[in-house]
């Protein structure tokens, strides 16, 4: 009790002290006031000069621009990101599954370099040019990489770990060898990184104004927070973690501050609402200008844009516009087409004159008949004819008898004139559906077997008729319900490997989708004259196809979600996420052709070992604590406790959540994917040893063991320092290296270092 009423009498006089203080600077204003009753001052600004963190920035800086320019030849992914670099620089459009932010940027700096985007990035190892400023390259993922060691600085401080703990999380970072390989190069981990730690730094700040809403600081460090990890997300879609992250830390605050019954449900309404909203605002602004400059900037047709749809390739600049401008609108009777299969795969309806085996290896047999197909490339065999069932001949008639929704047409092969036709016959590769076939000249009447309705699904946008490129449509066959389909599945040798095209009971599905591409009118009856026409047709003129940015934007979604562009496949450098923690692989980056010099991405493998190591530690002792205090045994008072459990809520949260989702990923998967939480790991490590420190210090019988640790700590920074050291010259790259210098550096068997023979 003595106790608490001396706490209360120091709380009390201080409290005086404050009040005394607060008067005296009151009667110093008034003062200043009545001398200058012209000036008042409205705001002040506080600037503060953080020395220890621009050493910390100059000194990750200068780690990774020193020999930046080295080694002059095509590193790794730069393979990829460099071909999307040049085509930014040539406004030519470019598919990636990966949103463009980090792109930009980079590219941004060749622009203000003077980068003409001709360097052909073809294949790893490749020379680069004096015309490529590769300095201005490499600089932006350096600069960003630089900018991660003070913001693990700040993060630590701002999660009530001290300055010398701090400190160490940030030289634990710079002297990692994979985060310094990876920052030197045109690579993006280094922007998701640090995109990533300063919106959860944000969202930190944010939490101290959280008792005091609405006000300036408070909207500050949220909008903050939502634009960095709206920039993580826009470097890569992984950057979601850092952005599920945040919303877990700023979750678990609300779900707090729902017990506290001074605030009113009305306000904890609004303050939801506001904080949710302001969110989601600039988030989305965010999101959505990246991909207006990168729509607005890449605006002519490339090598990519054939994975779109037939309707966005005409919008662009050339390539499918130049080819499609000027043709008919309206498909009509005797229209000669291209159908091309809208989602997924690129490829168009196509046959041959081959037919299916008589059997097929199951024993199952075939109809015999002429093979149809979805094939890949632009092909003579893909052209088809329109044709209305009552009508005898092929040519376009005046006026213009156009197709619409609903219409039963027939589709007349352009070079072997047999009719698309289907029928109750198992379909080769998927049984489960039945054949497609071409069978029979058009003009032999063959029942309903080779009549088809068309379905125009967006006719809301283009009308009850049927357009070139822009009309969506699902042909359902008249005499069995079923629905022309592309089915994904690849055929055998003799259907020359084209992709399977069947006709499906199940119709409202993407893949029944398909649009017509290239479009001519038939003006010739003879079939002769009609394959001279597939090749030199008259034109009518149209206006040319336009899509708006919503159009755009929602499409390139679709298909960077669905197209499924990377497949799994096995990779000599791959790896799992079980073999990431201990280091079991590393990723041969590149390797000069005359010697043994090369860029291996590993990390700092005392370091990595260690973090591990810290990591269980953390949980261990958590459960123990959790354990202690659920029988109410409580080893640490309330702040201690509270910074402990907030540790664990940052660190161990954003370490689970950027490592567990690879275990369920089915793609091929790199060490390199392990840096966002190898980057959690280190900085839980850093805070384990605090921990340690503090526990062991406030025990009078343990305060010896308090300075062994410190000792142990720095001992054991000097070899993490000395492992960083010795294996910077494989992030470097510049050291020729002899075969027993690669077998010194082989400190694991599952090393696959790159030898060449002496």
């Amino acid at each position: 009790m003595e106790d608490v009423r001396k706490r209360k009498n120091k709380s009390k006089v201080k409290d005086e002290d404050f009040i005394e203080e607060e008067k005296i600077t009151n009667i110093s204003d008034t003062k200043l006031g009545q001398n200058d009753n012209n000036y008042k001052k409205l705001f002040r600004i506080h600037f503060e000069l953080d020395l220890l963190s621009f050493t910390l920035f100059f000194c990750g800086l200068f780690t990774r621009v020193y020999k930046l320019e080295e080694p002059k030849n095509v590193v790794f992914d730069e393979l990829h990101y460099g071909k999307y670099v040049s085509l930014y620089m040539k406004n030519t459009f470019f598919f990636d599954s990966h949103p463009p932010l980090g792109k930009q940027l980079i590219a941004g700096a060749a622009y203000l370099a003077g980068f003409d985007g001709k360097f052909k990035f073809d294949k790893i190892g490749s020379p680069y040019s004096d015309e490529v400023p590769l300095w201005a390259l490499r600089i932006v993922p350096a600069f960003f990489g630089s900018l991660i060691i003070p913001v693990v600085y700040h993060l630590c401080i701002e999660l009530g770990l001290s300055q010398w703990t701090s400190l160490l999380a940030a030289l634990l970072i710079l002297f990692d060898n994979a985060l310094l390989t990876q920052s030197r190069f045109i690579l993006m981990e280094s922007m998701l990184v640090f995109f990533a730690l300063f919106g959860i730094l944000c969202v930190l700040k944010f939490r101290k104004h959280y008792k005091n809403p609405f006000g300036g600081f408070w909207f500050l460090w949220l909008i903050l927070a939502s634009v960095s990890l709206t920039f993580a997300l826009c470097v890569k879609y992984v950057g979601f973690y850092s952005c599920l992250l945040g919303v877990v830390i700023l979750g678990g605050d609300f779900w707090r501050l729902l017990s506290s019954k001074k605030i009113s449900d009305r306000s904890l309404f609004v303050r939801f609402f506001t904080q949710v909203l302001v969110t989601v605002l600039v988030s989305s602004l965010v999101y959505l200008g990246v991909f207006y400059v990168h729509l607005k900037v890449l605006y002519k047709a490339g090598p990519h844009d054939s994975i779109m749809t037939s309707a966005f390739q005409a919008s662009l600049e050339g390539g499918l516009a130049s080819i499609t401008k000027g043709q008919p609108l309206h498909i009509s009777h005797g229209s000669q087409i291209t159908l091309r299969h809208s989602h997924g795969r690129t490829c168009w309806l196509h046959s041959h004159n081959a037919v299916y085996p008589v059997r097929y290896p199951d024993k199952r047999g075939s109809s015999h008949q002429q093979q149809v197909t979805c094939y890949s490339f632009k092909d003579v065999n893909n052209w088809w004819i329109v044709k209305r069932p009552e009508k005898n001949d092929l040519v376009v008639e005046e006026p213009v008898d156009s197709i619409k929704h609903g219409d039963v047409i027939q589709l007349v092969h352009g070079i072997t004139s047999r009719a698309l036709n289907s029928h109750d016959v198992a379909a080769p590769m998927s049984p489960q559906c039945q054949e497609v076939s071409c069978y029979i000249d058009y003009n032999i009447s063959m029942t309903a077997q080779n009549k088809w309705r068309v379905e125009i699904l967006n006719r809301e946008q283009t009308g009850d008729s049927w357009q070139t490129i822009q009309s969506l449509v699902r042909l359902v066959h008249v005499d069995s319900n079923t629905a022309l389909k592309f089915t994904g599945r690849q055929m055998p040798d003799w259907g020359f490997h084209q992709h399977e095209v069947a006709a499906d009971r199940i119709l409202n599905q993407d893949d029944t989708v398909w649009n017509v591409e290239e479009h001519r009118y038939t003006k010739s009856d003879d079939q002769k004259e009609r394959e001279r026409e597939l090749v030199t047709a008259e034109m009518i003129p149209t206006s040319a196809t336009s899509l708006s940015f919503w159009e755009k934007f929602f499409e390139l979604h679709y298909k960077m979600m669905f197209s499924g562009t990377e497949s799994v496949q096995n990779h000599m450098y791959s790896s799992e996420p079980l073999e990431w923690p201990l280091m079991s692989r590393g990723i041969a980056y590149w390797v000069s052709s005359n010697s043994n010099a090369q860029i291996h991405l590993l990390g700092n493998v005392v370091l990595w070992f260690s973090a591990t190591f810290g990591l269980l530690a953390y949980c261990g002792v958590l459960v123990f604590y959790m354990l202690r205090r659920r029988r109410e045994c409580y080893d640490l008072d309330e702040k201690k406790w509270q910074t402990f459990r907030l540790i664990g809520e940052v660190f161990l949260t954003g370490y689970l959540i950027h490592f567990l989702p690879y275990f369920f990923v089915e793609r091929t998967l790199f060490l390199h994917h392990y840096l966002p939480a190898f980057t959690f790991k280190t900085l839980l490590l850093a805070a384990v040893f605090e921990h340690l420190y503090v526990v062991f210090n406030d025990v009078l019988e343990f305060k010896v063991l308090s300075k062994a640790l410190i000792f142990s700590v720095l001992l054991w920074l000097m070899v993490v320092f000395y492992v960083f050291k010795k294996f910077t010259v494989l992030s470097y790259g510049s050291t020729s290296l002899t075969t027993d210098d690669i077998l010194d550096l082989r400190w694991r068997d599952t090393w696959d270092f790159i030898v060449h023979k002496n």
